[in-house]
């Protein structure tokens, strides 16, 4: 799978989440504070990730900034984005199954690399939805971006 991946700044995962990806087989493309030519800055990171998803140039999207919470509302102010900030397996394999995420949104304060590894399991491992009741949750989300 290709996958974006930003940072606004190089600590925590943010160091080990291109790597991490790459070993479980997926093509990376990296932006923000991972990519010398661009702006390192939380909204320009995540909104560059998340452009890439919306053009094709990447299937999903991870985001990632102190809180985790700037890069999710960063990207999903592109219309066609569902970033979740996930914490935990969990909320990620709910955000997944129920919500149809197609950006995961990380803490680089909170996030550690044992938990980066569950996240990353649970996002990987959970398909979206077939029941539908969920699929009309989505599609009117889609409806909520058009006005």
């Amino acid at each position: 799978m290709r996958i974006a991946i930003a940072a606004d700044e190089l600590v925590g995962v943010a160091r080990v989440l291109g790597a991490e990806l790459e070993r479980r087989g997926h093509t990376v493309s990296e932006h923000g504070a991972l990519n010398a030519a661009e702006r390192p800055d939380w909204a320009w990171a995540a909104a560059a990730a998340a452009q890439d998803v919306l053009a094709g140039r990447a299937d999903q999207a991870i985001v990632a900034c102190w809180t985790g919470t700037g890069a999710a509302i960063a990207a999903n102010k592109l219309s066609g984005i569902r970033a979740a900030l996930c914490t935990d397996a969990q909320t990620t394999s709910g955000a997944r199954k129920w919500n149809d995420a197609n950006v995961l949104a990380l803490s680089l304060r909170t996030t550690s690399e044992p938990l980066l590894a569950e996240i990353l399991d649970a996002w990987f491992s959970t398909a979206p939805s077939d029941d539908p009741d969920d699929r009309d949750n989505i599609a009117h989300l889609t409806q909520l971006e058009a006005g």
